[in-house]
């Protein structure tokens, strides 16, 4: 694809350094419909980063934007803090009815804010405030957000020294498989947790992705989730699930977790709850949990109606008949893994592992430098995905759970023609 340069003048001189998806993709998008984008110079891409996971129904999909343009014609509530409101009201029956009744989960629903690591911080001040301690256990890759809290508990390091401060108050602990099986799992973990000599505070969460995406596609087995919500009960410690990007049907069930066949004390959503790429965060816990004081954690931005109005409307639209979305994601996943397979198969020199579950899914190359070229090459060649891992060295794939068999093809033909021309 010959691209012609565009007019990046006004955001390398006025926007901050701090910028970075667009250094990857360095031209100016105009519009996007689908698991499609469009620059303004009419070049079309196929997307496979759908907003980083916000994006699960794909760019401006109809149903959602005719629910969200229905709801601003007739002047719905926009900005309402917490108060109560039609949108806010329809939200919660239809989330109840569709994604806690059926699963039987019990949970309380919160509003904190708008975005991920605001859903993390609260999930992190609940846990203290109900077991009266201040240590978290999180684990290595983990990411959790931005501010200071979810930093604490982030692994990578480079986001870490970010924060200028000391992050206090995390511990990691080996997330699955790290030593390669070669320990059993949670053994230094719970010798600490016993040794009165460890000088690891007595954790008041564990706080886990089941898979971790920025960390490199690293996905938990069932059995370590099992394992590990047992060991907080026998501990005493709450178990936070963070579903911020694996949630809302990304790994084929709607939360990520329900595969293992546990119920988290905390579970944290954002992304793709919206629907439609509209800022919004969940924080769910069990009824036991619920110690706010009435303002007590409270944000000028968590009663974005417009986001009630279509994440209520995704529900409906790809929720209410039982587990037909769960189905479709699972068979997408699977032929997203044939076509790894494929390319692992012609590359097997080159290619590390790949992994995933569902539509996330990484391939991780012995050179690790190779997955930046890799993604660089099928930009030009019209096709949009990231690299993740703590050294950039898993090329991730996150396409729309609304991508068609069609478009999983040919992004899978273009991620493979990169492989080659990237040697």
């Amino acid at each position: 694809m010959s691209i012609a340069q565009p007019d990046l003048s006004v955001f390398e001189t006025l926007e901050s350094e701090v910028r970075s998806y667009c250094r990857g993709w360095p031209v100016v998008f105009d519009r996007a419909q689908g698991s499609r984008m469009h620059d303004e110079d009419g070049h079309r891409y196929l997307d496979f980063f759908a907003g980083a996971g916000s994006l699960n129904y794909g760019h401006n999909n109809p149903v959602l934007k005719r629910a969200l343009i229905d709801y601003l014609l007739r002047d719905g509530v926009t900005h309402g803090l917490d108060m109560s409101t039609v949108a806010k009201r329809s939200f919660l029956e239809t989330f109840q009815d569709l994604v806690l009744r059926p699963r039987g989960l019990p949970y309380k629903v919160m509003f904190p804010g708008p975005t991920g690591t605001n859903a993390v911080e609260s999930a992190l001040k609940l846990a203290r405030k109900v077991k009266g301690r201040e240590a978290i256990v999180s684990f290595t890759n983990a990411f959790h957000g931005m501010s200071l809290g979810s930093l604490a508990v982030t692994g990578n390091a480079f986001k870490r020294a970010g924060a200028g401060i000391p992050l206090v108050h995390g511990t990691p602990m080996p997330f699955d498989n790290y030593f390669d099986g070669q320990i059993p799992d949670f053994l230094w973990f719970e010798r600490l947790l016993e040794d009165q000599g460890s000088g690891l505070n007595k954790p008041a969460a564990v706080i886990v992705e089941t898979v971790q995406g920025e960390g490199g596609i690293n996905v938990a087995r069932p059995e370590w989730l099992r394992a590990l919500k047992a060991l907080c009960e026998r501990q005493d410690m709450l178990l936070i699930v963070d579903d911020i990007q694996m949630g809302c049907g990304r790994t084929g069930a709607f939360f990520s977790f329900e595969e293992a066949g546990i119920m988290p004390d905390v579970v944290t959503v954002s992304k793709s709850i919206s629907g439609y790429g509209l800022p919004m965060s969940l924080c769910l816990f069990k009824p036991e949990l619920d110690v706010w004081e009435p303002g007590e954690h409270n944000g000028t931005f968590r009663g974005n109606n417009p986001a009630f109005v279509t994440a209520a409307a995704a529900l409906e639209t790809y929720w209410a008949d039982g587990s037909a979305m769960e189905k479709q994601t699972r068979a997408r996943g699977e032929q997203v893994e044939q076509g790894l397979i494929s390319i692992t198969e012609e590359n097997l020199a080159d290619v590390k592992e790949y992994r995933g579950r569902g539509l996330v899914w990484g391939m991780e190359f012995h050179e690790k430098a190779r997955a930046e070229r890799i993604a660089r090459r099928a930009f030009e060649l019209g096709l949009l995905i990231e690299t993740s891992g703590p050294e950039s060295e898993v090329v991730k794939l996150l396409p729309a759970l609304t991508v068609t068999p069609e478009e999983l093809d040919e992004g899978l033909s273009i991620l493979a023609r990169a492989v080659r021309e990237t040697v």
